[in-house]
């Protein structure tokens, strides 16, 4: 029997005006203050890191159902972690969890290097110093994450490792090429050099994929979760979690980031796209 832990970090800067979400301000194109947007970013934090932290305590409880069951299976134990940047900011995060009573104690540390490469790997390098087994990661800004994407991506993870013998990596993609989720074991034989940061203007999921290839890793791919930059992509998640609302009435898995739909309820805000009479097929239009 052995202890294998599993981490989930989440990056976040704290949610100060004029820090986060700048290009949702007027100042910027958008449409809110500076204040409004820190307030809609700290709801978003606080959606996703609840979505996560329910993943992780249900798979905390079917690994101790199977301990229960078989005493001699491993014991997993599943943490969670915040990390942000400089060092300075680290008591401004605590102060911003701490107003809220959550079911997970968490861990933080800061991250630090040249480059949002450097960075990366510098939180990864920490967490996997203290043992862990595995890691995934998510943004702060993706409130319409599914928490079941935490979940297998974990399940996957120990699947490479147990199932197929070798570690592997796991990957959703954000709407521009990017990455909302990405995850691997400290045994996989890759880094996050070239990804974020490159001169030849790969996209990070290209060059996750570059990686992947070159050491013949299994890889599990889930479906894109948009994070949330510019007034179209606010737009795009405003109807997604309007519809994400309605649906969890009758998918009870589905997590419900009642937080930031409670924000966008208490902002009137709207979406509307124009008329698009100049797309309709007119060849199929009855006259």
């Amino acid at each position: 029997m052995a202890l294998r832990k599993q981490a989930l970090l989440v990056f976040s800067k704290p949610p100060i005006p004029g820090l986060v979400k700048t290009r949702l301000t007027e100042a910027n194109g958008g449409f809110l203050t500076p204040e409004q947007a820190a307030d809609f970013f700290k709801l978003c934090l606080y959606d996703v890191c609840d979505a996560s932290m329910i993943a992780l305590s249900e798979l905390q409880a079917q690994k101790d159902a199977a301990r229960e069951a078989d005493p001699d299976a491993d014991e997993f134990r599943y943490d969670f972690f915040v990390s942000t940047t400089p060092a300075s900011n680290l008591e401004l995060m605590k102060e911003t969890f701490g107003k809220i009573d959550w079911p997970m104690d968490i861990h933080y540390i800061t991250d630090s290097g040249a480059t949002f490469d450097d960075h990366f790997d510098d939180a990864f390098g920490q967490i996997f110093e203290q043992g862990y087994e595995s890691i995934v990661s998510v943004g702060g800004d993706i409130p319409t994450m599914p928490k079941s994407h935490v979940t297998q991506a974990f399940q996957w993870l120990e699947y490479f490792q147990d199932g197929l013998k070798t570690p592997g990596i796991v990957l959703a993609p954000c709407q521009e090429c990017g990455t909302s989720l990405v995850g691997f074991s400290h045994n996989t034989p890759v880094n996050h050099q070239g990804v974020y940061y490159n001169l030849d203007g790969t996209p990070a999921l290209d060059a996750y994929m570059a990686k992947i290839k070159e050491h013949d890793l299994p890889v599990a791919y889930f479906s894109p979760i948009a994070d949330i930059d510019d007034k179209t992509d606010l737009a795009h998640a405003v109807s997604c979690l309007r519809a994400i609302e309605l649906a969890g009435r009758y998918q009870p898995d589905v997590f419900v980031p009642r937080r930031v739909l409670s924000w966008i309820g208490l902002m009137g805000i709207t979406v509307s796209t124009p008329p698009n009479d100049e797309h309709d097929p007119r060849q199929y239009i009855d006259q």
